[in-house]
């Protein structure tokens, strides 16, 4: 992923900042304390992931659902996918895997929101046949999606069908820059029950606000292929663990890279670290080495 990339990552202050007041108001209120954590990777094809899989692979997908929980499935962004194509993905999968569809960029981009009621609706209708499988659809909006489009933005979550979770990314800083604008926008998905998506990359901070509309944590972590990407998932362990204690039911976090060959590594790195913290027992993926500090860095 090659949003917020920079050339100088040795030199963005990469701390999570403080946590919204809001933030711990939602967690306190949460009621169920069955607490569910689902951690993967963007794609599952073999060009991105070059190394990750074994010789003579044939089939990607089945292999990667017996290696991570869940995807973050971009697939979707470029074409709505079919009820037909839906139930082969699900078929492929084990009982436990979980799919975060992207909505189709003619719905967010080109027609921005708008007269896309038809295109939403078959959209939903298709990742409806993900059954238990599906985790949480998400809308990405374009980065020229401003405040001044809050009203298309608005209508279309109170129109979103209800029985599909939804996660929101707005990604043009204005959203952040005017605290008008923020609340407004937060009030809209908080009311509707649609969860606050948390972007973690490196030319783009004002996007760690780090303000949970619901008990979802739904972050999208982009690491920049450099040392330091380590030491940001760490503190990531440390903000996640405070934030279970505080009341929080669902942890979705999918790793990205500028290159990302390298997101296995980081989410076995990353899933070792949760499991430790939190006495969980996540599934490492066990085609990586570990070196004696235990960072990832080979792929076998």
């Amino acid at each position: 992923m090659q949003f917020g990339k920079v050339n100088n990552p040795q030199d963005i202050d990469f701390s999570i900042p403080q946590d919204h007041p809001d933030t711990l108001k939602v967690l306190k209120n949460s009621k169920n304390k069955d607490f569910k954590t689902f951690i993967g990777c963007a794609k599952w094809n073999k060009q991105d992931l070059k190394g990750f899989y074994p010789r003579g692979t044939k089939d990607e997908l089945a292999y990667y659902s017996t290696q991570f929980n869940c995807i973050e499935l971009n697939a979707t962004f470029y074409k709505s996918p079919s009820k037909e194509q839906v139930r082969t993905w699900y078929d492929k999968t084990p009982a436990h895997f979980k799919f975060f569809p992207k909505l189709p960029n003619t719905i967010s981009h080109f027609k921005r929101l708008v007269n896309t009621q038809q295109a939403t609706e078959e959209f939903c209708d298709a990742v409806a046949h993900f059954e238990e499988k599906l985790g949480m659809a998400f809308l990405q909006l374009h980065d020229n999606f401003k405040p001044k489009d809050f009203e298309s933005l608005k209508k279309y979550i109170e129109n979103f069908p209800k029985v599909i979770p939804l996660a929101v990314e707005v990604r043009n800083a204005e959203w952040f820059a005017d605290q008008k604008f923020t609340d407004e926008y937060y009030e809209v998905i908080k009311s509707n029950n649609i969860t606050n998506i948390l972007v973690d990359t490196a030319g783009r901070r004002d996007m760690m606000h780090m303000r949970l509309s619901t008990p979802t944590a739904f972050i999208r972590w982009v690491g920049a292929n450099h040392p330091s990407d380590y030491n940001r998932l760490d503190e990531w362990v440390s903000r996640i663990s405070q934030w279970k204690k505080e009341g929080l039911e669902n942890l979705y976090f999918f790793v990205h890279q500028n290159v990302e060959l390298e997101s296995p590594l980081l989410s076995a790195y990353f899933i070792e670290k949760l499991n430790k913290a939190l006495n969980l027992d996540i599934q490492i993926p066990k085609t990586l080495n570990s070196n004696n500090n235990g960072k990832q860095t080979t792929l076998l």
